[in-house]
């Protein structure tokens, strides 16, 4: 059993005790929280589970590291907090931990994450001998491991589309939604995830990871957006109302161009209610749903929908990326130390798992 660190337990950090304490390999050592009102509190209330685990949650991020954990799930967001979430990935990495989070875009492909990012991990994990794994749904798993799959069942290929088509009413972080996104904004305020270059920032190294894995050669990474105003108020269970006239939804594009031409796509399609730009791709339900279509012959279209805590298609989303992370813990911790990205860590079947008690 390799004992397993939880740092933060927000929408990731639940389904990561979930994920960890559901694992045949790893044991739950400790789970970190920065909320003061958290300290103390068992491990399975705050991964939403009906059972203590045992496990009281801590503050002290010298007392948990000074004690060499062997894996750390690091869960705390790093949107608005880059530097800090650096900062604390290196220390545990310098610890001698295997690192696995979904916090830092620009080194989910890492070969080509600016220096100032790329060198302080190789640093500790030359001092510490830990590892690091960057990964997540979208970006992550959807647009990386998922299409390049099933691009081997094609016989010609014209083009991947990654798709995340999605109502970010059931998503659980009203200040990202209204602030980062931009909904229920003036149409002319400029939402920082896509303000030039942030896409591209977040979402580019998905495309050049997969230009490696196809073979190709990138003449530039695009990107396009396009924003529609709510035409009436609309009222949210969980976010309260969105006037009429400010942003209900956008769709935005990260385009690899191969020989001139869009070759492989990363679309979002986001909305604030169902009833906003109707004549965009919506997802079977109308909730979300990650999506590939791979076009060329066949022409073939997979959609991937997730549920959780309590039927919650953004806390699935949330789960399937902990479960790639999580998942990923066992095989690092038998590789050599090291920065790794999808590429080089397998998605592997859910050995031991299958008819296991649900946590």
């Amino acid at each position: 059993m390799t004992p397993t660190i939880v740092w933060g337990t927000g929408n990731v950090g639940r389904a990561a005790i979930r994920a960890v304490e559901a694992h045949p390999a790893l044991s739950l050592a400790a789970v970190l929280v920065h909320n003061p009102g958290k300290v103390g509190r068992d491990a399975g209330e705050l991964g939403g589970l009906d059972h203590a685990l045992g496990v009281a949650a801590t503050d002290d991020v010298e007392a948990v590291l000074s004690t060499r954990p062997r894996a750390v799930v690091y869960a705390a967001s790093g949107d608005i907090r880059p530097d800090e979430a650096l900062a604390d990935i290196v220390r545990a990495i310098r610890a001698g931990a295997v690192v696995v989070t979904p916090s830092l875009y620009a080194l989910y492909d890492q070969r080509n994450a600016p220096p100032e990012l790329r060198e302080p991990v190789l640093a500790a994990i030359a001092d510490g001998g830990g590892s690091l794994f960057v990964s997540g749904v979208d970006p992550g798993w959807g647009n990386d491991v998922l299409p390049l799959l099933i691009s081997g069942l094609g016989t010609t290929i014209d083009a991947v589309r990654c798709q995340e088509i999605f109502d970010y009413s059931t998503y659980d972080q009203p200040d990202a939604v209204r602030y980062i996104v931009g909904m229920g904004q003036p149409m002319d305020y400029e939402p920082p995830m896509i303000a030039p270059t942030v896409p591209t920032m977040v979402w580019g190294g998905q495309v050049r990871l997969m230009a490696r894995a196809l073979g190709v050669e990138l003449d530039e990474i695009r990107e396009t957006v396009d924003r529609r105003p709510l035409e009436a108020t609309v009222g949210t269970s969980s976010m309260g109302e969105f006037q009429a006239g400010t942003q209900g939804a956008v769709r935005f594009e990260v385009q690899g161009v191969v020989e001139g031409e869009p070759r492989i796509v990363i679309e979002h399609v986001t909305r604030i209610h169902p009833s906003c730009a109707p004549d965009w791709p919506s997802p079977p339900d109308g909730e979300g749903a990650h999506r590939v279509v791979i076009e060329g012959r066949p022409r073939i279209e997979v959609t991937v929908e997730a549920t959780d805590e309590g039927g919650n298609r953004s806390a699935g989303g949330n789960a399937t990326a902990v479960g790639r992370l999580v998942g990923a813990i066992d095989w690092l911790v038998n590789a050599e130390p090291g920065l790794y990205d999808a590429l080089d860590v397998p998605l592997r079947p859910a050995v031991g798992r299958l008819g296991r008690k649900r946590p």
